[in-house]
């Protein structure tokens, strides 16, 4: 199943609500868990120029953005609708999505010279207005697809930062060589994408890590909820307790583990945990967040040592790892991860790669 931000759980709550007032909410949750989330379809890409005389690969560090337009259809592209270098369309979604894959764009590239979800120059797709009152954004392996919300409990996808680079860092993980969406492994991957989430989102506000919210999806409840986000990276369990979604589940230690077969495993619910740890991290060290504890994240998913299948104590180690080869094994940012991972319960393995 490809990610998508709002969980399953979350929709089913909704989809079984009986109250008049919430009747298109309850139906558009419905028809969102029926509707089957397109795979992308097979390709390859190149970008080939000749120099003289020499064929060579070029990856150029500047977004190639594509916004195509679903027209309420779960049709995958849809019309194409905004390219790089358009001007705005007055369609809200369209031009919140092209604002906001260059925004994540641009934060990938000044935080670590990454180009790009696949680090080499490729496009970047979003489709929106997908499906009729669909409740989720996902990420299909090839593009970012955003409902329009039921406009009752969701609104627009698109209206958040968080959310639409949350599930571009899904790309990134599968870019990386991936980690399997079941379990911890699974959490690990939700995890890094609200990482990606919340740092893009802090910069392109110029926020510190003590300036930010740490809220992923805000803004897309409607008044009538009462919550803030869906996920709250600094006080998970906190960002949502309403009379039809219920609490906000999400544990901040490993105490409060939550042992389930739904939800591939608890990947939504579970990764409060390393969302927490590395919320720790970063306001120990302080600073612009992507700085250093963003860096430290960036490098143990992209250096080719972290199992498909790794765990929380896997992660930790891993972690502190790539602190301490980044910074020295006596730093500052080496005592911030293991302080961090300790203060959620979760002890670190010996051997990071298991």
């Amino acid at each position: 199943m490809t990610p998508g931000i709002v969980p399953p759980f979350l929709l089913d709550r909704l989809a079984s609500v009986d109250d008049p007032r919430l009747a298109r909410a309850a139906a558009a949750a419905r028809k969102t868990l029926a509707i089957p989330r397109p795979e992308r379809p097979a390709r390859t890409r190149l970008r080939l120029s000749v120099d003289a005389g020499t064929l060579v690969a070029e990856a150029a560090p500047a977004p190639d953005r594509v916004i195509s337009d679903a027209g309420n259809t779960e049709r995958l592209p849809g019309r194409r609708v905004r390219t790089e270098d358009d001007g705005p369309t007055g369609d809200r979604s369209v031009d919140e999505a092209y604002d906001g894959l260059g925004a994540r764009y641009d934060f990938f590239w000044d935080a670590f010279a990454r180009d790009g979800i696949d680090a080499a120059g490729g496009s970047l797709l979003a489709t929106v207005h997908f499906g009729v009152d669909y409740d989720n954004a996902f990420w299909n392996g090839e593009r970012m697809v955003f409902g329009d919300g039921d406009g009752e409990v969701f609104v627009g996808f698109t209206r958040s930062l968080s959310v639409i680079a949350h599930e571009l860092g899904h790309g990134v993980t599968e870019a990386s060589g991936g980690l399997e969406y079941q379990g911890q492994s699974g959490a690990l991957n939700e995890s890094f994408s609200d990482v990606f989430g919340a740092l893009a989102e802090q910069h392109a506000r110029g926020q510190r890590a003590d300036e930010a919210s740490w809220l992923i999806g805000e803004g897309i409840f409607t008044d009538a909820v009462e919550g803030v986000a869906l996920r709250s990276m600094s006080a998970p369990g906190t960002a949502y307790d309403d009379d039809v979604l219920g609490v906000d589940p999400q544990p901040g230690h490993m105490r409060d583990y939550v042992d389930t077969e739904e939800d591939n495993g608890g990947v939504h619910i579970n990764s409060g945990i390393p969302n927490r740890a590395f919320f720790l991290v970063a306001t120990r060290l302080g600073g612009f967040a992507w700085e250093r504890a963003g860096l430290i994240w960036y490098h143990t998913l992209t250096s080719g040592s972290l199992s498909v299948t790794a765990d929380f104590a896997a992660f930790a180690a891993a972690t502190r790892a790539a602190a301490a080869a980044e910074y020295g094994e006596e730093s500052e940012e080496v005592d911030a991860v293991r302080a961090a991972w300790a203060e959620v319960g979760v002890e670190a393995q010996k051997d990071a790669t298991t």
